[in-house]
């Protein structure tokens, strides 16, 4: 056999796998259950817990995050329902940014080149004004830039290019982006 998952290992510091038993044992499902009405409450525990989430900002139910100190929210973003933040590394989601429901940003692989399998991880970034479209996929070390939009159920595994529409599998930019209309016209009025 050339694998051995018994001498795959990833240490971390004491006080980090407290703060992570911690987390998983019991605020993670009360921000994961509590109802839309709850979305004050929500935003304070994961701020308690050390995510930095900016104003305005909408988190619906089902949130998923495993380290919620690796999450930076700017102000006005909108998370959808059971959205996943699978986070060793840092995802940072800029200003004006929606996050739609069965979204999953992973920040996490493995080096699947060496015997022992070991955990890897790279930040994720996603600039101001995208929007992430219903089941997307977003792996390690991607930075989607400003405007751009992935389509539903795309897997992103490489960098994409601002105010573009970008889709598939691999995902690939397939056109400009183009915005119409005045926003002081109810755009965004949900938030």
């Amino acid at each position: 056999m050339h694998i051995d998952l018994r001498k795959s290992r990833t240490r971390w510091p004491w006080a980090t796998l407290l703060r992570r038993v911690l987390w998983q044992s019991s605020f993670t499902y009360i921000v994961r259950c509590l109802p839309r009405p709850f979305n004050p409450l929500r935003i304070v525990i994961l701020r308690a817990a050390g995510a930095k989430i900016g104003r305005h900002c909408l988190i619906m139910p089902g949130l998923r995050v495993l380290i919620p100190w690796n999450l930076v929210i700017e102000d006005t973003v909108a998370i959808g329902r059971s959205v996943e933040f699978y986070n060793h590394g840092m995802i940072h989601i800029r200003t004006m940014t929606v996050v739609s429901q069965y979204a999953f940003l992973c920040t996490s692989s493995h080096d699947y080149r060496l015997p022992n399998f070991p955990l890897t991880y790279a930040d994720i970034e996603v600039g101001s004004e995208c929007w992430i479209a219903a089941g997307a996929f977003v792996g390690p070390g991607v930075k989607i830039g400003n405007g751009a939009v992935i389509a539903a159920r795309s897997v992103v595994s490489r960098d994409m290019p601002e105010w573009m529409v970008c889709a598939g599998n691999p995902c690939r930019p397939l056109k400009p982006r183009e915005v119409h209309g005045d926003p002081a016209d109810g755009a965004g009025a949900c938030l």
